[in-house]
């Protein structure tokens, strides 16, 4: 570990790599097939934003989603690194939010493109404070929850998860580089909705951390 603060990974790390559909129920729920393998797409680091700033719409979206997840923050790089040692690699973790421009999601999807604009839009990636090791002593096992104006949307648990995250960790790092800083989002359980602007998104690991943002639009 070097002298960078790992507690604020957000304000120096160089990437955030996402698993799409690694829960079985919310590929269902938006009539995609079942991963046989890992769906990867990457955010910049300007994606993030922390409690006390909003979430801002793109002007180029209607349907704006959010979906919750448990991101895995890396303490220790490498390439190729082997399952019995992807823990090894772990710092800490973070509650996160991938917010997807549903309506640019699909344009994109119908006509084979990348899902960069409805991914990786500013903002795109809230996160919470930075959670230590040893608050999730079991990552396999760990209760998400998200609602929307006090209203529950997402109640899930990362035991439902396709790919564990030590298989993610070694998967991922046969194709790109882990480094210190880096965020890795596991997936999002169903029950993903739309959000309006002034809405209030609340979100929490059960017994380990609570966060709360609100929703604005883009001033175009």
């Amino acid at each position: 570990m070097t002298a960078r603060n790992i507690s604020r990974f957000w304000e120096w790390g160089r990437k955030i790599i996402c698993v799409g559909r690694n829960y079985a129920d919310h590929a269902k729920e938006l009539k995609n097939a079942i991963p046989t393998e890992p769906i990867l797409f990457l955010k910049p680091s300007s994606a993030y934003v922390t409690e006390g700033s909003p979430i801002l719409v793109p002007r180029y979206s209607s349907n704006l989603h959010h979906e919750v997840e448990l991101g895995v923050v890396i303490g220790k790089g490498g390439t190729a690194i082997p399952q019995s040692a992807a823990m090894e690699h772990v710092a800490g973790y973070a509650l996160c939010l991938d917010m997807t421009a549903r309506d640019i999601q699909d344009v994109c999807k119908s006509k084979g493109l990348p899902w960069t604009l409805a991914k990786a839009f500013n903002t795109s990636c809230p996160v919470s404070e930075f959670i230590p090791k040893e608050r999730i002593p079991d990552p396999g096992n760990v209760k998400l929850w998200l609602k929307v104006n006090e209203q529950l949307r997402q109640n899930g648990c990362t035991s439902q998860m396709i790919f564990s995250i030590p298989f993610l960790i070694s998967y991922i790092s046969d194709f790109i580089t882990l480094e210190e800083g880096d965020l890795i989002l596991t997936g999002t359980p169903k029950g993903v909705s739309a959000v309006q602007e002034h809405d209030v998104l609340q979100a929490g690991i059960e017994d380990v951390v609570t966060m709360s943002f609100r929703v604005d639009r883009r001033e175009k």
